[in-house]
C-alpha cells in the first residue's frame, strides 16, 4: 500500500487510529547510539555468562559479514582477523567488534524513544520490549487518532516521528492502521514506514510468516504440518473447523491473521528523567576520551530538555571505577543553560580538579532541568558580561585553590562564633535588597585567627604578646562564653573578651587607662570616633536603664546567624538630661598623648595581620580587639579587631 493510498483512505477520519514505533535489535542500538565512532564498524552484542556467552544482537554491517545471532563468543571471535583458531586476516572488512550487552544502557535509551514518541501523543502503549528473554526489539504503539490537525495526514506523522527517533540515535519502522495489533505486526516486518488503509488490512498481513504470531512451538509444528506458513494462508481457513482441531486459541489466531482482533489500549506514563548512560568496552584512563562520550551524552540531555522549552540547572556525573569503586562530580551553572560547549567546559574543569582515581568502566550523567533564563537588555544600557564566562572564571579558581575558598559565604544556623560554608553562586533572579544607608561599625576578622600570649590577672586578661610586641590591656569586658557541639569533634567552648590594649612602650606616665561607656557586665560597644571615649561628667546609667548586650544567654549568640552590628549605646534609655548631656559630650582626649588618641581610618587587609603592622602604619598604638579564650585547648587567639 502506498502512503498516498493511506493518506486518502484517513483522509475523513478514523475513530481508532494508532502508530507503532519498532526499533529492532535494540540491545545493539542503545549501546551504538552514544558512540557515534562504533556505528561504522560491525558490532555483535554478547549475552549471558562466560564461557556460555552467545550473540543476542548486531548491526546491519556484522549481519553482512556473517554474523547471526544465537552464536556463541567463539564462533563470533572466529570470524576475527585474529582468531584463536584461524590465523591470518579476513577478508571482507574490519574485525567484528564484541560489546557486553548493558541493562542500564537499554533502560536509558528506551526512556528517550519514550520521550520521543511522547512528543506526538500523550497516549502510549509499550507493546515489545528488550528485556531477556523476550525478544530484542524495543516497541511503542501510539494513539494518533484526532492528530490531523497538529500533525497531518498519518503518513506525514509516521515521516516525522522517525525522523525524530532518527536524530536521537534510533534506527526504526513505522507503520499506522486502525486496528492496534495490524500496526504492531506490520511495524516490526517492514523497514521504513507503512501506512495500511482501512479494509485492506488481512491484504497487508498475508504475506506475513506465522511466526509473527509469537506461536507455542507445538501449535507452530502443528500449522508447519499443515503447510501453513504465512497469515494469509492462516485466515483462509474456516473458523469453525480450525477451531475444532486446534482450540480456542485459534479463533484469536485467525482474527490477528485478519487484521480484525480486538485490543484494550493500556497507556503508560512517559516518566520526565534526564539521564544518560555509557558502558565502555575497556577501562577508560584518559579525561579526553571520557569526554569525547561526555559530549555526546550532554548534546542528547540538551535536547530532550530544549524539546520541552527547559534549560539544564545542574548536571551530574557518576563514574564507575575499575575494582568496583564509583567517583562523583557535579556542576550548577550561576544560570540554567542549553549551550553544548559551556557544559562540556564546566565538566572538563571539574573531572581535572577533581579526578577519578583509577580507570573509568561507565560513565552516568544526570540532570536537573530548570526554565530558560532571559534577559531582558535596554536600549541604552551597557551589555553584560555572559554568566557562563563567570562560572567558567570560577571553576578555573576552584581547580587552583580548591572548592572551599571559591563561592558565596552563608551563615550557616549555628552558634559557633564564625560559622560559615561557601555555597557556588547562583542567580535567584530576586528583587535586590535595599541598600542600608546608616552607618555600621566594622568588625575585622582576622584568617587564620593569631594565638597570642595572655596574662591574667584577677580572672581578667592583663598583658597579651605576640611575636613582636606587648601591649597592656587598658580595658577588658567579659567573658561572654559559649559552647555547644560536645557530642562531636567539632565542639568549642570558648570566653570571649572585648579589650582596648595599648603598646606598651607606648603608654605615657601618669595616663589614665581608657575606657567605654557601659557597665562592667556590659559588653564593649566602640563609639564611630576615633579616639576611645573617655567620660567626662557622665557617672552611671540613669535607674532602671540596663547595660547594651548583644547575646540572650551566656552559652548562645543572639541572633544565631551570626554577629549583630554594633554601634554606640542608645541614648533612648538615658533620662532625657543625661540624654542631651551624652549627646553633647565630647570624649576628652587630653590625659592621652597625641599618638595615642589619633585613630587611623585606615585597616589592614592582610589575611594574617601583624599587630604592629595594624598599629604602627597607622601611627596608632591603641587597638580595639576580640581576645577569644580556648578552654578546651587551653589557648588564646586574637580574632578581631573593631574600627
Amino acid at each position: 500500500m502506498s502512503k498516498e493510498a493511506g493518506m486518502n483512505s484517513f483522509t475523513g477520519g478514523a475513530s481508532f487510529l494508532y502508530a507503532c514505533a519498532w526499533a529492532a535489535e535494540f540491545p545493539a542500538q542503545a549501546l551504538l547510539r552514544l558512540r557515534t565512532d562504533w556505528q561504522t564498524e560491525p558490532v555483535v552484542v554478547l549475552d549471558g555468562r562466560a564461557p556460555e556467552e552467545w550473540v543476542c544482537s548486531l548491526n546491519r554491517l556484522a549481519e553482512r559479514r556473517g554474523a547471526a545471532a544465537g552464536m556463541t563468543r567463539l564462533e563470533a571471535e572466529s570470524m576475527n582477523g585474529l582468531s584463536p583458531q584461524r590465523r591470518g586476516p579476513v577478508v571482507g572488512g574490519p574485525d567484528l567488534r564484541l560489546l557486553k550487552r548493558s541493562a542500564e544502557s537499554e533502560a536509558a535509551a528506551r526512556a528517550v524513544m519514550l520521550e520521543c514518541a511522547a512528543k506526538f501523543s500523550p497516549r502510549i502503549q509499550e507493546a515489545g520490549t528488550a528485556e531477556p528473554g523476550s525478544g530484542t526489539a524495543c516497541a511503542f504503539v501510539l494513539d494518533i487518532a484526532g492528530t490531523e490537525r497538529l500533525f497531518g495526514p498519518p503518513a506525514q506523522l509516521a515521516e516525522r516521528l522517525r525522523e525524530e527517533l532518527a536524530a536521537a540515535g534510533f534506527r526504526a519502522s513505522i507503520a499506522v492502521s486502525a486496528n492496534f495489533d495490524t500496526a504492531r505486526m506490520k511495524a516490526a516486518a517492514v523497514r521504513g514506514i507503512a501506512v495500511i488503509a482501512e479494509g485492506a488490512k488481512a491484504e497487508a498481513l498475508a504475506k506475513l510468516l506465522i511466526a509473527a504470531l509469537s506461536l507455542d512451538e507445538e501449535y507452530a509444528a502443528t500449522f508447519a504440518l499443515w503447510g501453513i506458513g504465512t497469515l494469509g494462508e492462516l485466515a483462509a481457513l474456516p473458523e469453525a473447523e480450525l477451531v475444532a482441531r486446534m482450540g480456542p486459541k485459534a479463533r484469536v489466531w485467525r482474527a490477528l491473521a485478519r487484521g480484525e482482533a480486538e485490543h484494550t489500549f493500556e497507556p503508560i506514563e512517559a516518566e520526565f528523567a534526564l539521564e544518560e548512560f555509557c558502558e565502555f568496552e575497556t577501562p577508560v584512563e584518559q579525561i579526553d576520551s571520557l569526554l569525547f562520550v561526555g559530549a555526546r551524552m550532554i548534546d542528547c540531555l540538551v535536547t530532550r530538555a530544549a524539546g520541552r522549552a527547559l534549560a539544564l540547572r545542574s548536571l551530574t556525573a557518576e563514574m564507575g571505577l575499575k575494582g568496583a569503586g564509583t567517583h562523583g562530580c557535579a556542576i550548577r551553572p550561576a544560570v540554567p543553560t542549553i549551550d553544548r560547549k559551556f557544559l562540556l567546559k564546566l565538566l572538563q574543569l571539574e573531572i581535572g580538579t577533581h579526578p577519578p582515581q583509577a580507570a573509568v568502566v561507565r560513565l552516568a550523567l544526570r540532570a536537573e532541568a530548570g526554565a530558560q533564563s532571559k534577559v531582558q537588555l535596554g536600549l541604552f544600557a551597557p551589555q553584560t558580561p555572559e554568566p557562563s564566562r563567570l562560572d567558567v572564571t570560577l571553576a578555573r579558581l576552584r581547580a587552583m585553590v580548591g572548592d572551599e575558598r571559591v563561592g558565596s559565604p552563608v551563615l550557616e544556623d549555628t552558634h559557633r562564633a564564625d560559622g560559615f560554608r561557601m555555597e557556588g553562586f547562583a542567580a535567584d533572579g530576586g528583587s535586590e535588597a535595599e541598600m542600608e544607608t546608616a552607618p555600621r561599625m566594622a568588625l575585622r576578622r582576622v584568617r587564620p585567627a593569631r594565638l597570642v600570649r595572655v596574662t591574667v590577672r584577677a580572672a581578667k586578661p592583663a598583658v597579651f604578646r605576640d611575636q613582636e610586641n606587648s601591649y597592656e590591656i587598658a580595658a577588658a569586658y567579659g567573658p561572654w562564653r559559649t559552647s555547644g557541639c560536645w557530642w562531636a569533634m567539632e565542639a568549642w567552648d570558648t570566653e570571649e573578651w572585648d579589650v582596648l590594649a595599648v603598646r606598651a612602650e607606648k603608654l605615657p606616665s601618669g595616663a589614665k587607662a581608657p575606657t567605654y561607656l557601659g557597665a562592667d557586665t556590659a559588653r564593649l560597644k566602640p563609639c564611630p570616633f576615633k579616639t576611645p571615649v573617655i567620660p567626662t561628667d557622665i557617672e552611671e546609667l540613669s535607674a532602671g536603664a540596663q547595660a547594651h548586650n548583644y547575646f540572650a544567654s551566656d552559652t548562645a549568640r543572639d541572633p544565631p546567624t551570626g554577629w549583630v552590628p554594633r554601634s554606640c549605646p542608645d541614648t533612648s534609655c538615658l533620662s532625657g538630661e543625661i540624654s542631651s548631656q551624652f549627646a553633647k559630650s565630647r570624649p576628652d582626649t587630653s590625659c592621652l598623648s597625641d599618638e595615642i588618641s589619633s585613630r587611623s581610618a585606615k585597616s589592614c587587609h592582610d589575611s594574617q595581620p601583624s599587630l604592629s603592622a595594624c598599629t604602627a602604619s597607622s601611627n596608632s598604638a591603641t587597638i580595639a580587639c576580640l581576645l577569644v579564650h580556648d578552654r578546651a585547648r587551653n589557648a588564646w587567639r586574637l580574632e578581631a579587631f573593631y574600627d
